[in-house]
C-alpha cells in the first residue's frame, strides 16, 4: 500500500506570492520520504546519522500544476522504485484536500554509498523490501 504522508502548508513555505517556493517542495517531500521510513521501521536518527551507510540525493526535480498556498492540506504519495543495484529514486505526488489530480510532482534520485569508502554499495535489505514493496512501473 502506498505510503501517504499528510502536512499542512505553513506561512514559511510560501514566497512573497503566497505560493509555496519551489524548493520547499521538495523539503515537504523529504519530510514525506523520512516518514515512510520511520514508517518502516527504521530508526531516522541512526539511517540520517549515516554511520557505515549513506543515502545521499544525487538529483531532484519537481513539476507544477497549481499553486499550493498557506492553509493547504497536503497528502504526498511516496513512490519508491529500483533503478539499479544501489540506486533508487522516489516519486512523489502532491494533491492538495479536495482535488483528485496532482498539483506537483516531484522526485528525488538517491545512490546508496558506503561512507568510509565513499563507493556504491548495495541497497539494504530493508530498503530493497520497502521499494519492491511499494515499487510502481
Amino acid at each position: 500500500m502506498t505510503f501517504i504522508y499528510q502536512r499542512t502548508v505553513r506561512f514559511g513555505d510560501t514566497d512573497a506570492a503566497g505560493v509555496v517556493y519551489f524548493a520547499n517542495v521538495l523539503s515537504i517531500c523529504h519530510e514525506a520520504y523520512e516518514a515512510a521510513l520511520i514508517n518502516l521501521g527504521v530508526d531516522a536518527r541512526s539511517f540520517f546519522r549515516g554511520e557505515e551507510l549513506a543515502v545521499p540525493i544525487v538529483h531532484g526535480e519537481v513539476d507544477f500544476h497549481r499553486p499550493m498556498r498557506c492553509g493547504d492540506q497536503l497528502h504526498i504519495r511516496v513512490l519508491p522504485v529500483m533503478t539499479t543495484a544501489s540506486e533508487f529514486e522516489i516519486r512523489y505526488e502532491v494533491l492538495i484536500e479536495g482535488f483528485d489530480r496532482p498539483v506537483s510532482r516531484a522526485l528525488t534520485r538517491h545512490v546508496c554509498i558506503d561512507v568510509q569508502t565513499r563507493k556504491r554499495i548495495l541497497i539494504p535489505a530493508m530498503l530493497k523490501q520497502w521499494i519492491e514493496a511499494e515499487a510502481v512501473d
